[in-house]
């Protein structure tokens, strides 16, 4: 079974808000950019990808959570992180049964989250490139 189908079948077994909240998160994320790829990872838990991890989702008993990768280097001008604010890389957006969806803020987040992404690949790549070749490790 690959991820996607995986994530699927997971989203069909959470009966209750939770899979509607997860399935309606990761519709947004999916329609952000038509190159994000889905993976599963850790027993469970789907994550989302473009030009390097930009979120998990998960469940538990009272949340659906959705943790950036890099959130605390990101701008959050609508105020959607509300867990794991202390750390120095991770930022994440707990959601409860009757919270609404900011779409709209939520889409920027993502589409922040892939800039960040591609810029830190960028800075690998320029800096790879600039090496010497006698600095470069030999295989």
């Amino acid at each position: 079974m690959n991820p996607t189908e995986r994530i699927d079948r997971m989203i069909a077994s959470l009966t209750d808000w939770r899979g509607k909240t997860l399935g309606g998160v990761r519709k947004i994320i999916l329609g952000v950019d038509p190159e994000i790829i889905e993976e599963w990872k850790w027993r469970g838990v789907p994550v989302w990808y473009r030009a390097g991890m930009i979120c998990t989702g998960e469940t538990y008993k009272s949340i659906v959570k959705l943790t950036f990768a890099n959130g605390a280097a990101l701008e959050d001008p609508a105020g959607l992180f509300n867990s794991s604010l202390e750390g120095n890389t991770r930022r994440a957006i707990d959601f409860h049964e009757d919270d609404k969806i900011n779409e709209h803020a939520l889409k920027n987040l993502l589409r922040a989250a892939i800039a960040y992404n591609q810029t830190k690949a960028k800075k690998k790549l320029s800096t790879r490139s600039r090496a010497k070749p006698s600095d470069r490790k030999r295989r």
